[in-house]
Parts: C-alpha cells; sequence; structure tokens
C-alpha cells in the first residue's frame, strides 16, 4: 500500500488511531492461542459509524481488503489477517458505549465494540439480564458475538447470539449503512437482513451496533457440582432436571476429570471440589425469579433424588457467591488450561442431544485407537448438544508432529459427528479454520447461495477475504 493511500486511511480516524508501528499493532494481529499471525499496514480504530462508513468506502473505491475485529477472541482465524500485508484491520474496541437501555421494553442498544461482560453488567443496573454468557466475556465484544452467533452456557434456556438480537446496525461494502436498529418483538416486513450478517463473520458487513434482548434479573442463581460415572449418566439427569425445573434449568455443562485436573493445576487458587475423584461431572445452574429459598430447594431435591438413583455419585451445593464463582471458575479455565499441557486438537462440534452419550463411546474408541495416549478433554453444553471435543497430545510428545498427525483424525473425528446428525461448527464459526470442512459437509446448494449472496454485497470481494468462503 502506497503512503498516500495509509494517510487517507489514516486521516479518517485521526493519526492517534491508525497503527503502523510493529509493536502498537502486535495485539492485532495474533490470535490468542497463537495458531494464526498476520501483517498489516494499517490498524484502523475508527470511533463512530460514520468512520467506519468512510473506511469501507475509500476501502471498495481502492479495492483495499478491511477485516474487522472486536475483542480478538475468536477460536477460528476470522478476526486475523493474511501474511500478505495488504489487508487492514478495522478494530471496533473504541465504539464501546451503550446506547439506551429500555427496561421496560426488555431491549437495549449498544455499540459493536462494547464489551460483553459490560453489556451484562449495565443491564443488571437496571434490573435485566442480557444471558449471553461466555469466558472471555471480559475482552470478547458484542459485535464479534454476534458476527459468530456466540453461543456460550446461557444457550440452554436463552438461546444463542442470533436469538438475543432484535436490530442491527452494519456497514455494508460499499460504506452505505443498514439502520435496521429496531427494538420490535414483532416486526414482519419483508426478508430478515439482520440474520444475512449474524454469523457471517464480517464477510457482508461491518456490524457497528446492535438491539439487544433483556430478560427479567434472576432474583437467586443455585449451583451444584455433581459427579457422575458416564455421559449416559450425565444425560439421565439431564432428563431429570428438565422435567423437574423446567425453564428454570439455565446451565448444565458436563466436564471429564482429565479437564478438571488440568485446570486445577493452572489456574491459581482452584481447588477440586469434591474428595474423591470420578470420571465425569455436570455443572448445573437454576435459576429463580422467586427467590433463593425457591432455587435451593429445586437444587436440593434433584441432587437428592439423583444420589438416591444412582445417576449421581456424590456432589455439593454452592452455599454462597464466592463458592459459585469458584465453581464456574473450574469450567470457564478449561480451555486456557489445555494450553500449557503442549499441543491440542480442538473441536467444536455439536451432535443432537440424546445422541451424544453413543457419539462419544464411539469417538473415544476413534482417537485411542490413533494414539493410545491421547487424553481427551471433551467438555461443554450438553444440555444443547455442544461439545468442544478436543484432544491433548500425550505426554512428553512433540508437539509439531502431534497435531500434524492430527489433521487425519480431525477429519475422521468431524465424519463421525455428521454420521450422528451433528454439526462440524456449532458456536465458533468458521473463520479461516474449517472453510475446507464447510466445503465438504454444506449441501452444493447451500454453497451456491452463500456465494451468490457474498457477490450480490460485497462485488468486489474486500469484507474479510479468506474467511468462511474460499476465494
Amino acid at each position: 500500500m502506497d503512503d498516500l493511500l495509509k494517510e487517507k486511511f489514516a486521516a479518517i480516524v485521526g493519526s492517534q488511531h491508525a497503527l503502523s508501528n510493529a509493536d502498537d499493532q502486535s495485539p492485532y494481529l495474533t490470535e490468542w492461542r497463537g495458531r494464526w499471525t498476520g501483517t498489516t499496514p494499517l490498524v484502523l480504530r475508527p470511533g463512530s459509524t460514520q468512520e467506519v462508513a468512510k473506511i469501507a468506502s475509500l476501502a471498495n473505491g481502492t479495492r483495499t481488503a478491511i477485516v474487522p475485529q472486536g475483542g480478538n477472541t475468536g477460536l477460528v482465524g476470522g478476526q486475523i489477517p493474511d501474511a500478505s500485508g495488504l489487508q487492514i484491520v478495522i478494530s471496533l474496541v473504541r465504539m464501546n458505549g451503550v446506547r439506551a437501555i429500555d427496561p421496560d421494553g426488555m431491549s437495549m442498544i449498544v455499540d459493536a465494540g462494547a464489551v460483553l461482560q459490560t453489556v451484562q453488567e449495565a443491564a443488571a443496573k437496571k434490573d435485566r439480564l442480557f444471558p449471553l454468557s461466555l469466558a472471555a466475556k471480559g475482552t470478547a465484544t458484542i459485535g464479534g458475538n454476534l458476527s459468530t452467533n456466540a453461543g456460550g452456557v446461557g444457550a440452554l434456556s436463552y438461546g444463542v447470539a442470533r436469538d438475543l438480537c432484535l436490530g442491527l446496525e452494519v456497514v455494508l461494502a460499499d460504506g452505505s449503512i443498514l439502520d435496521d436498529l429496531n427494538t420490535l418483538k414483532k416486526n414482519n416486513t419483508g426478508y430478515d437482513l439482520r440474520n444475512l450478517f449474524i454469523g457471517a463473520e464480517g464477510t457482508l458487513g461491518i456490524i457497528t451496533g446492535a438491539a439487544l434482548k433483556l430478560y427479567p434479573n434472576p432474583k437467586a442463581r443455585t449451583t451444584a457440582f455433581m459427579a457422575v460415572d458416564n455421559p449416559f449418566q450425565a444425560l439421565a439427569l439431564l432428563r431429570k432436571v428438565q422435567d423437574h425445573a423446567g425453564a428454570a434449568l439455565t446451565a448444565f455443562e458436563l466436564m471429564p476429570r482429565f479437564g478438571i485436573e488440568i485446570t486445577a493445576k493452572h489456574q491459581s487458587g482452584i481447588r477440586d471440589p469434591l474428595p474423591t475423584p470420578y470420571p465425569w461431572y455436570v455443572l448445573m445452574e437454576i435459576s429463580s425469579l422467586e427467590g433463593s429459598d425457591h432455587a435451593d430447594a429445586v437444587v436440593s431435591e434433584i441432587v437428592e433424588g439423583g444420589m438416591s438413583e444412582a445417576i449421581i455419585q456424590d456432589g455439593t451445593i454452592a452455599a454462597n457467591e464466592t463458592q459459585r464463582a469458584e465453581l464456574w471458575r473450574l469450567r470457564e479455565g478449561m480451555s486456557e488450561s489445555q494450553k500449557p499441557e503442549g499441543g491440542s486438537l480442538k473441536h467444536d462440534i455439536s451432535v443432537p442431544v440424546g445422541k451424544l452419550p453413543a457419539f462419544m463411546v464411539e469417538a473415544e474408541k476413534l482417537v485411542l485407537g490413533w494414539e493410545a495416549a491421547a487424553r481427551i478433554c471433551a467438555f461443554g453444553h450438553l444440555g444443547d448438544g455442544n461439545l468442544h471435543y478436543n484432544i491433548s497430545q500425550p505426554v512428553g510428545a512433540d508437539k509439531a508432529d502431534f497435531l500434524a498427525r492430527g489433521q487425519e483424525l480431525s477429519s475422521r473425528l468431524l465424519a463421525l459427528v455428521v454420521a450422528h446428525g451433528g454439526s462440524i461448527s456449532a458456536e465458533h464459526g468458521i473463520g479461516q479454520m474449517k472453510i475446507s470442512e464447510l466445503q465438504h459437509y454444506k449441501s452444493p446448494v447451500a454453497m451456491t447461495l452463500m456465494h451468490k449472496i457474498k457477490s450480490a454485497l460485497d462485488p468486489h470481494g474486500i469484507m474479510n477475504p479468506g474467511k468462511v468462503l474460499a476465494n
């Protein structure tokens, strides 16, 4: 990129927000696990939707590729530029405001760069709940959450990011602005355009604002940590809880013993909640609008009933908010705790809930048949069928060799997922990681439609090229 064009881009946001120094750019160019690293002539940090629109208009006219980025917490490389040095990064971190909250209408409007935890806290101050919740909530942004259609631990009860969005503001490839920030629950006026951009990972437009759905704030949450012998017991427990608690069940997470051990090992201040180790654990949360007595009674009855039927082998109930937070740290620290254990093959998959235990039996045979010393860390959202089926290298193995050999195993594992009626990407998206898998498993008709939509909205291919769809 010539200096004159760089100056034109920088002038839109101001020189202090146009980063060209390598040290300043560094936090924006590497995925947090270190799997993808790119280069860029500029990192632009616009402060308004109008500035984003001007950037897009100039980029479209000069055929300059742009890569939108939120909190850089994505796990499939969708937010990282390539190595060409020709793609500009547009970071929305300065656009982080809460524009409006309507407690009566159960909605709020926020900038795309607003951090998820900030949005949650703003809603809580109005005695409302924004239920999307992720381990990266302190860094992930709403625009990134919507662009990847993030799921998280609350999807069982409240749905994924798509279900929590009422309207969007989007800058299109030519710099025009789609203003669809309505907060209506019913709005049946033609094509639902917002759903084109949710989950599109910045390939069709740049989300700059969002109207979000709120819920009544629970008066109490009671959290239980329970041991089970296998995923079949976990599924039986899920059915029992759903029959007993209904919509009050707001989280149901499955975790393996190996995951508990490495999280306690690598996360400070975390301890094993139970005195005896078990193969599998469930972290369950019941939310109540009636108060703590009601939530506690529901959980106590579930735990006592599960133990009497030998579904639950042991368990503990958080007695206060501190203990609740400690239990959740076990789950939320599990992804990060795999990193110091060496190479890890990551699979964000979903399988119909009723088929999940049988899938896990077959998957374990497949993995251990490939490498008997491999360490499986399959954990996640059993309540909605989404597992992070991760495989850590054997102790002492060569990381590079393990990851290289693992490509063949990953292909076989994803084929098993599809054979069980599942999806190769549950909540992380496609990015640059799963482009070939999407082409392989998505129907030809669906792929043709996706390419037609891309061509219609981004005819010059400047919006996050090399992500989701092959160029």
